[in-house]
């Protein structure tokens, strides 16, 4: 059973790397992973064709979300995504556009929020938020 401890980004990073494997993506996806008492919740939850970042209402409807999660489902959890896409492992425009989304989309719903992680053909990579501009 995957039950690891994530207290910190390097755990955070080997865990999506174990979940995600060394394979190729032939689409786009957000993954949430919600984190309880520093172990994940043994759902991983996708967002399937997630090519363009999400509009106002679409980032308004996953604050909502994660905002019932928080108050029905695992109160004090956190959360943490994982953009996973086809091509290289370069964080493009879009990537960053994503990210910035799911930060805002938990800092309005008042739910932690773990680095943004980027999964491409043999890679994961953090999206951390100073380096988007989000302090």
């Amino acid at each position: 059973m995957f039950e690891p401890v994530l207290t910190t980004q390097t755990q955070m990073e080997d865990a999506w790397r174990e979940l995600m494997g060394p394979w190729s993506f032939s689409g786009h996806s957000v993954w949430m992973m919600l984190v309880v008492d520093d172990r994940p919740l043994p759902h991983l939850t996708e967002i399937a064709e997630a090519e363009d970042p999400p509009d106002t209402s679409e980032a308004d409807g996953l604050a909502d979300l994660l905002l019932m999660l928080d108050n029905e489902v695992a109160p004090g959890a956190r959360v943490a995504f994982l953009r996973s896409r086809p091509g290289k492992d370069v964080v493009t425009d879009s990537d960053r556009a994503w990210a910035r989304s799911l930060y805002a989309s938990a800092r309005r719903a008042g739910v932690p929020c773990e680095v943004v992680h980027l999964a491409t053909r043999g890679a994961i990579r953090p999206i951390p938020a100073d380096v988007i501009g989000i302090r």
